[in-house]
């Protein structure tokens, strides 16, 4: 079984800065959560409202920090052109030293994710089937091929092409939790990243990647199961779900009532949370990425560590977890 990772998002929104932050203080943000026992940092991808760049963020991370993993959660590649946006992965892959962990979606009904493909000019439909062959031609461009033909991507005469720090490239996941998400992450993908609200989906929807990926003549433990949760240690769950809402309507523009409808939410004191996220443990997630629910960066400090303490902890629920399916 693998060891149990813990990493943050890092709260590269305005969204979670207070009035006198300074955006710059994110590097010694994820420095800090470096020294603190994370290992990984996360940025999240989108045009939907102000922040700073994802992998802008990830490339001043890359040489500062030395063990953490750097990811996306998730990146949108439909924002960017399919071959610059290969070669910004492999240099952050290369200023890393090979630290690059890649989670891709293709944005969500709605306006979360329609307005943006009308903004890249590109079309709403096939969005999945555009997703899968971007991520194909990253791994071929990657891999040193000079040509691409895809159903929809098709290019010939490639230039030579920034190669990342070792063969095949950085791992990509698929976030999403829907039957095609579940079926294409067990397919192609190396790791899944769903934020499913209560621990038995994220069982049930593993057990799906896991028959996929056996149909595919994969391994199971080829995937890395993730999971996206929302996080907030306070004094109880009446406390925690206060800021919970305040974070979720400057967020998203929702009540915390409609956001924990789609995504995993934990709050509570630490004994809570830990015992909240060690029901995802045991439905067999290994790789938390937390998004620390506070609205400034000191208070995302404080929350990044009350969450530090508990890493310990989760990791012996991992433990734990792992005795119980072995025995």
């Amino acid at each position: 079984m693998a060891d149990m990772d813990i990493g943050v998002l890092l709260p590269t929104g305005t969204a979670q800065w207070g009035a006198a932050d300074d955006p710059r203080e994110l590097i010694a943000f994820g420095r800090y959560a470096e020294r603190a026992g994370f290992s990984s940092l996360f940025a999240n991808d989108s045009l939907i409202s102000p922040r700073i760049e994802a992998l802008t963020v990830l490339a001043a991370l890359a040489p500062v920090t030395e063990t953490v993993t750097l990811g996306t959660a998730a990146l949108m590649p439909f924002l960017r052109r399919p071959i610059q946006a290969a070669q910004s992965l492999a240099s952050i892959d290369l200023l890393s030293g090979g630290r690059l962990t890649v989670a891709v979606g293709a944005g969500f009904p709605g306006r979360f994710g329609r307005p943006l493909y009308t903004l890249s000019e590109l079309p709403w439909e096939r969005r999945f089937a555009r997703l899968d062959e971007t991520v194909a031609l990253w791994r071929a461009l990657w891999d040193g091929a000079d040509t691409f033909h895809g159903e929809i991507l098709r290019f010939d005469d490639i230039p030579p092409t920034t190669r990342p720090a070792s063969a095949g490239g950085p791992p990509i996941w698929l976030g999403g939790a829907t039957p095609a998400a579940l079926a294409r992450t067990g397919r192609l993908y190396d790791g899944w990243l769903p934020y499913p609200p209560a621990p038995a989906d994220y069982a049930s929807g593993l057990r799906d990647v896991h028959k996929a990926a056996a149909e595919a003549g994969r391994a199971s433990e080829d995937i890395v199961p993730a999971l996206f949760v929302s996080v907030r240690i306070d004094d109880d769950i009446e406390t925690g779900s206060r800021a919970l809402d305040d974070y979720a309507r400057a967020t998203y523009g929702m009540p915390l009532a409609e956001l924990e409808k789609i995504q995993a939410v934990v709050t509570g004191s630490a004994d809570q949370v830990l015992e909240h996220l060690g029901r995802y443990v045991a439905a067999g997630a290994r790789h938390i990425v937390a998004r620390l629910a506070a609205l400034d960066l000191h208070s995302q400090r404080t929350q990044l560590e009350r969450l530090a303490d508990l890493i310990p902890a989760v990791q012996a629920a991992d433990d734990h977890a792992s005795t119980s399916k072995a025995s």
